[in-house]
């Protein structure tokens, strides 16, 4: 069982145990998909509904298999933030923080590219 917030300590803990979680279920020989996660993370509260709820907020299906997080950040960038927003009830789209999340991708893999979604682009006049 673990803690959520909506912080940044507590999404680098959370991308580490992503990463830790690949090689667990890996390991196992067992598929490294949303479905599986959950119920690595949350045990039997990672009931049908709450599995539909990330796979829906998040835009993936449970059962798909997901690439490395230092690799394919995109995905499971989505992943937790929609965990994130089920596990505390706010809203996937205004109450996540975002930049937290992306600078805590930062350290959690400081060789890999930095998430930057959020930059605002330029406009051409």
């Amino acid at each position: 069982m673990i803690t959520i917030e909506n912080n940044q300590e507590c999404f680098v803990q959370l991308w580490l145990r992503l990463e830790r979680t690949r090689r667990l279920l890996g390991g196992q020989y067992k598929r490294f998909c949303i479905r599986n996660v959950l119920k690595s993370w949350f045990g039997g509260e990672a009931d049908d509904d709450m599995i539909w709820e990330v796979c829906r907020l998040s835009e993936q299906e449970g059962w798909n298999e997901l690439p490395p997080p230092s690799l394919y950040p995109r995905r499971h960038r989505e992943l937790l933030r929609a965990i994130v927003a089920v596990r505390l009830g706010i809203s996937f789209y205004k109450k996540v923080n975002l930049k937290a999340l992306d600078a805590a991708y930062s350290i959690a893999f400081p060789k890999s590219t930095p998430i930057n979604v959020n930059k605002k682009k330029k406009c051409n006049k």
